[in-house]
């Protein structure tokens, strides 16, 4: 009866052992065997160590081993180093394994599999050849699993010759020896190496699982071979295993690999498990090709299911920073830190430039200054959050904190000569390039190229050019800098003559060059360098990159050539937000506004969002054209339909577009009413057209309130002194001239140039030394008898001198615009037309002869001033008085 009792008791608790799940019935259960004085026994103590191994509490798995008194028996050492393997315990493993041999408990074929994966799992491969040894001396050397145990450490420790060696010897193998094998090449980069050995294994006949076939699809990635990666996908296909987890991951990651993303997106569709390296590869894959929405798409996915883990969270960290999604950039970080992350210098440098990229400085620097530790790429971060966002100065106060304990890299420099070009700022400039003469960064590639762009920027064109002699070495960015630099400059011709030394010297253009170039014809009149540019375009075939189209459009455009700027337009296969900006502006340079219209509608219509920057053009272009309602309602629609916020540019648009038709009590009535304070350009733009109406009420208004401001721009004072020169308060036009002086500033004196066969001429206001002047005089006053006859007379309202009124008739005859036509009619075909550019807005009186000479002389003249495109023809103008 007792014996049955003992029995009953010994099954119960067996069963009870076999199917606890957790520690607290475990104890009870441990309790319980204590108390009938099973705990010594083989069979109990081997179980408890085993199921407390399992719920992953080594502590009492050693516990219940010491509890027990035989340890002369080899079945309990197994246990407790098995045990403390499984929890990565791996040197205690090692230390019971010197205790068991210290005490002569003989291991067995059990006892080594354990111990050499702790040895493998330290990488101590000394302890690991011992016990190589020890298999040796007591004759397990034949032994299947030993051997496996063997390979595997051997390739942990990175000892694949020993790991080769155990391979060849071994009597007999299975998928396990060859996977070992396999995976152990293949961790080490031996890829070659690893496929042989693949290879081998077909032709013994043996068909691959999940896990030889993983370690070669590594393989192949890593040797760059898609076709035999492809092949293994077929094999995988073929006996069944593509649609196991650790198979797909693979062929995930190696067609992630080769950009293959149709494959990596079926493959990952047809997935029936996924674990967390699944959606590590394909949230990381996606990142890495771009394809940054998406990631994020599948990582808010992943969330629901899988825990991310420190790849994952980093990737979409950069996803957030590549489309600037702060919102979500926020998510993730306050989830790291709920969730207990750790904060490693690589993971915090993520995250400040993530917040610096979206904006949010303030968190940026938050995160900055709570890390332990800051490196390089640290403080670069920062330093380049500030210079994107604008906040120049506290990205000099941190350069010069950094210096203290950081020496500055190449990327601190290039990033701080960025604020150089934005301030244009020569002495810091000059300070930042000793300072890269002295760290030994001045013949870097990159800082080079970025103070040739900053000299320029800065105003400083010799010493932009003499950076660039100075540098041994000239990539395309080089060249693309220094012609560019040009463009800063209006230093056309040198443009043109550097674009033809890079050519000579055998650096090919890229797309960024012809970017540069292009704006210098604008700069000129350069028609045939414009078409030129356009051949080569053609020729290295980048006509269909989108912005190259559209700085066609523009250089067209700003060359007198609309029909071509929409030619370029129409055959454009992709337009962008730019491209309808582009030909809207060039519409309404031309007095276009109808067209100009009908294109925005266009825009909207294939589902292009407008911007604050299209809708100044628009309402530019209804100024031009006297559309004054149709601009009104763009004005609104911006406001009501699309939200955005009117700035100052948009109102000096509508006080321009009002001003222009006559509407100037209108005009300044909507000035006094803006939410923000009027700068001078606004003023600036009612006085200019009070100026050409003669309303010289307001004008005497606006006037006061353009030298409230004091701006530094001389323009606006020279208009205000103009008002007061026709009212006769000369007084007045001397107290602002001598304003004017005090201040060192001066108006840009007038200009006019034009193009006759390849070269430009250049005439200035008043100019008397140029060749033929005499000729060109003789001219006009041909002219002027001619126009005479078809009633003009001239309006000497625009000179704007206390002199006599035959004074006045010889400086207007002296307007640059009119020497520039005259010159232009003498030297030039009879009946061709005439393309000249001014730099300052058209006079009045000029305007009204331009039209007459048109009529008189049957030619079409083209002149493009300050503000639009005037086309005279037949005693029209194209404006229709509206400039």
């Amino acid at each position: 009866m007792k014996a049955c009792r003992s029995r009953d008791i010994y099954t119960s608790i067996s069963k009870a052992l076999s199917s606890s799940c957790n520690r607290k019935d475990l104890q009870k259960l441990h309790s319980l065997l204590i108390t009938f004085g099973l705990h010594k026994y083989l069979f109990f103590s081997g179980k408890l160590i085993s199921k407390y191994s399992q719920l992953k509490d080594p502590n009492s798995s050693l516990l219940a081993f010491r509890e027990n008194s035989q340890t002369n028996n080899a079945y309990m050492w197994n246990t407790i180093i098995r045990a403390m393997t499984h929890n990565g315990f791996y040197t205690k493993a090692l230390e019971l394994y010197a205790e068991m041999r210290k005490i002569e408990v003989k291991p067995d074929n059990y006892t080594f599999p354990s111990v050499i994966n702790a040895c493998g799992s330290l990488k101590d491969f000394e302890k690991g050849r011992v016990v190589h040894e020890h298999v040796t001396e007591l004759g397990f050397e034949s032994d299947l699993y030993i051997n496996n145990s063997l390979i595997d450490m051997y390739s942990r420790c990175n000892e694949l010759h020993c790991a080769r060696e155990v391979f060849d010897q071994m009597p007999l193998r299975d998928i396990v020896s060859w996977n070992s094998l396999i995976s152990g090449y293949t961790s080490n980069g031996f890829f070659e190496d690893a496929l042989e050995i693949y290879t081998q294994l077909r032709m013994d006949g043996l068909v691959p699982d999940s896990f030889s076939l993983s370690s070669v699809l590594l393989s192949c990635g890593g040797l760059g071979e898609i076709q035999q990666g492809q092949k293994v996908h077929g094999l995988a296909e073929k006996v069944g295993t593509c649609r196991n987890v650790i198979v797909s991951n693979g062929l995930l990651s190696i067609y992630f690999k080769f950009d293959m993303l149709h494959n990596c997106w079926r493959i990952f569709n047809e997935m029936v498990h996924r674990d967390s390296v699944t959606w590590n590869t394909i949230i990381c894959g996606y990142c890495e090709s771009g394809l940054y929405e998406e990631s994020i798409r599948l990582y808010m996915e992943m969330v629901g299911h899988f825990e991310p883990d420190i790849l994952t969270i980093t990737s979409v960290l950069r996803a957030c920073t590549y489309v600037g999604n702060l919102k979500l950039g926020r998510y993730v970080h306050d989830y790291m830190v709920r969730n207990g992350y750790e904060f490693d210098i690589i993971a915090s440098n993520i995250i400040i430039n993530m917040y610096a990229k979206c904006g949010d400085v303030l968190h940026a620097r938050e995160v900055f200054e709570n890390m332990g530790s800051q490196d390089l790429v640290s403080w670069n971060s920062l330093l380049g959050g500030y210079t994107e966002n604008g906040l120049y100065q506290e990205a000099i106060e941190l350069f010069s904190r950094m210096k203290i304990t950081f020496q500055p890299d190449f990327v601190t420099y290039v990033t701080l000569l960025s604020i150089c070009t934005e301030l244009a700022n020569i002495n810091f400039t000059e300070e930042l390039h000793c300072d890269i003469i002295k760290q030994g960064f001045g013949s870097t590639q990159t800082v080079g190229n970025a103070l040739v762009d900053a000299y320029a920027k800065c105003g400083k064109m010799e010493n932009a050019l003499k950076q660039f002699e100075n540098m041994k070495i000239r990539d395309t960015v080089t060249w693309n800098s220094i012609i560019s630099s040009c463009g800063h400059s209006e230093n056309s011709s040198l443009g043109f003559r550097m674009l033809r030394r890079m050519r000579m010297e055998g650096i090919m253009p890229d797309i960024p060059t012809f970017l540069s170039t292009l704006p210098l014809c604008s700069y000129l009149i350069a028609k045939r360098q414009g078409k030129e540019m356009h051949g080569c375009i053609f020729k290295f075939g980048f006509e269909s990159n989108t912005p190259i189209g559209n700085a066609l459009i523009e250089m067209y455009s700003n060359t007198g050539s609309l029909n071509s700027s929409i030619l370029v337009f129409e055959q454009m296969k992709t337009r962008d937000l730019v491209s309808w900006t582009a030909i809207i502006s060039s519409y309404g340079m031309y007095g276009e506004g109808r067209k100009a219209l009908e294109a925005f509608e266009n825009m909207k219509a294939v589902g292009i969002f407008p911007d604050y920057i299209v809708f100044i053009a628009v309402i530019y272009a209804c100024s031009h054209s006297g559309l004054v309602q149709e601009g009104r309602a763009c004005f609104e629609q911006m406001k009501k339909d699309y939200n955005i916020v009117p700035r100052l540019e948009h109102y000096a648009c509508v006080v321009d577009l009002l001003s222009r038709s006559g509407l100037l009590a209108e005009a300044e009535e909507f000035i006094l009413s803006m939410p923000l304070k009027p700068d001078a350009s606004i003023w600036g733009v009612l006085l200019s057209a009070c100026r050409a109406s003669g309303d010289m009420k307001i004008a005497e208004r606006v006037s006061e309130h353009v030298l409230q401001l004091n701006s530094n721009d001389p323009g606006y004072h020279v208009l205000a002194s103009n008002v007061y020169a026709a009212l006769g308060r000369w007084d007045q036009v001397r107290k602002i001239r001598t304003s004017l002086k005090a201040k060192g500033l001066k108006k840009d004196p007038g200009c006019s140039w034009l193009e006759i066969q390849n070269r430009v001429y250049y005439f200035g206001a008043g100019d008397r030394f140029f060749k033929q002047h005499k000729e060109v005089i003789e001219l006009l006053d041909v002219l002027s008898g001619l126009m005479a006859k078809e009633g003009y007379a001239a309006d000497v309202k625009f000179v704007l001198h206390d002199v006599e009124e035959d004074e006045k008739l010889g400086m207007l005859c002296g307007h640059s615009e009119r020497l520039a036509i005259a010159f232009g009619l003498l030297h030039t075909t009879p009946g061709t037309p005439l393309l000249v550019m001014k730099n300052l807005r058209v006079c009045g009186d000029c305007h009204t002869v331009t039209k007459y000479i048109s009529k008189i002389m049957c030619r079409e003249i083209l002149v493009r001033d300050a503000n639009r495109f005037h086309l005279f023809k037949d005693g029209t103008c194209s404006c229709r008085d509206h400039w």
